[in-house]
């Protein structure tokens, strides 16, 4: 059996599940996982569905054969092969502890992504990468060379195939155009439980307010920094007797596992834009089996 996945947008209506439940029954396709979202405030309507087949309709088949169903509910839809990893550039300056976590998940299948390049500012990580048979770019990066190093990147982007460039703790702005270029397929951790203390050191701003969660924010990178759709948060608890060293070490933690599961969900096509916000459906069963624990 193959395993594909369908995702669809469209505006809200009603028959839009049935249609694509009789399209599956017709075409001999048995649904195994199914996530739907009706939005009032947008008017929307959001599906992710897996689902299995015995072979008999390849994708481009199946893919042409919803043309009709689709234009009677004015449908953007997209059926994905779940067994292809999406191709993925890194990149880093010089906090590691995100791409470290990032090729631990990779190595050991928790993370299905096949990263074809690692990018950075810095060569304080070209050794690992190059360890674990990653291409390593370093392309340095400033105020005069800006558009010439976004311009090597964008070409190792495009030369490696990247479907998803993914910000790991990458210390430089990007331009309005390569924002625009790669709109939704970049994705970016900031060391802060946005929309609060945004910029620079957000972990001495929550020091200076003696706040008691920080935490980290994953989302997609666009023109307006730290503005970006979210994808997903999470928090950890401190105290009035830790201090800004405290903060920075308890947030690494937060943001490694923040960024993979942002990751994870854009991979599997989970994760839907939704004007300045997203749709984030939870994952299919079995979608965390790594292949080996080590």
């Amino acid at each position: 059996m193959t395993n594909y996945a369908l995702t669809v947008n469209c505006p809200s209506s009603k028959g839009i599940v049935a249609a694509i439940a009789n399209y599956m029954a017709d075409n001999d396709c048995n649904i195994t996982d199914s996530s739907q979202f009706d939005d009032p405030e947008t008017g929307q309507f959001f599906m992710r569905m897996s689902f299995e087949n015995d072979g008999t309709r390849d994708l481009e088949g199946l893919h042409q054969g919803f043309a009709a169903p689709a234009e009677k509910f004015a449908m953007e839809y997209a059926f994905h092969d779940e067994s292809v990893k999406m191709k993925v550039v890194i990149m880093v300056s010089r906090f590691g502890h995100c791409l470290n976590d990032l090729l631990y998940r990779w190595r050991i299948g928790a993370l299905p992504i096949d990263i074809v390049a690692v990018i950075s500012n810095h060569l304080d990580y070209q050794k690992v990468v190059v360890n674990h048979d990653i291409p390593f770019h370093c392309i340095k990066v400033t105020p005069e060379n800006k558009p010439q190093a976004e311009a090597q990147i964008m070409s190792v982007v495009e030369d490696s195939g990247a479907e998803l460039i993914v910000l790991a703790r990458y210390m430089q702005i990007l331009s309005d155009r390569m924002c625009q270029t790669m709109s939704g397929r970049i994705i970016n951790i900031h060391h802060s439980f946005l929309p609060s203390f945004k910029g620079a050191n957000p972990y001495k701003q929550a020091f200076e307010r003696g706040v008691k969660l920080i935490g980290a924010t994953s989302h997609y990178v666009t023109a307006d920094l730290d503005e970006g759709p979210i994808i997903e948060q999470d928090t950890v608890r401190v105290t009035h007797a830790q201090s800004a060293g405290d903060y920075v070490s308890l947030g690494r933690d937060v943001e490694a596992q923040v960024l993979a599961r942002a990751i994870h969900a854009h991979i599997h096509r989970r994760v839907f834009l939704n004007g300045n916000k997203t749709i984030v459906f939870p994952p299919s069963p079995g979608s965390y089996v790594s292949e080996r624990m080590g």
